[in-house]
């Protein structure tokens, strides 16, 4: 099985900064995809980023040029910087991993708990 912690939510103000933190454990083969989704109340789960094995990011339209996601392939781990933040931010953000515990079988969605994030004054 796989484990996603997450940690780093929390409430700021308008303008400010977040750092989220998404750390895998389990068993793993091989982590293709990790990243980050969210949902605010009263809306359904949305793309927030996610950074490929090879380095490679995508971000959803609403949060480019104010966060930034970075993996850690040592470690399994994945950052979501987010600077900037505004109102419309604030949702539980879910960290995401696509990936497989062996060779033997396809690769999976596992999802973390969730972890609160509010932009507020």
């Amino acid at each position: 099985q796989v484990q996603l912690v997450e940690s780093g939510g929390g409430l700021v103000q308008p303008g400010g900064s977040l750092r989220l933190s998404c750390a895998a454990s389990g068993s793993i083969f091989e982590i293709y995809i990790m990243g980050w989704y969210r949902q605010a109340p009263g809306r359904q789960r949305e793309l927030v980023a996610v950074i490929n094995s090879g380095g490679t990011p995508n971000y959803s339209d609403s949060v480019k040029g104010r966060f930034t996601i970075s993996r850690d392939n040592a470690k399994n781990t994945v950052y979501l910087q987010m600077n900037r933040l505004k109102p419309e931010d604030t949702a539980v953000y879910y960290c995401y991993l696509h990936g497989r515990t062996t060779r033997f079988v396809t690769r999976r969605d596992y999802w973390g708990q969730g972890t609160q994030v509010t932009v507020s004054s």
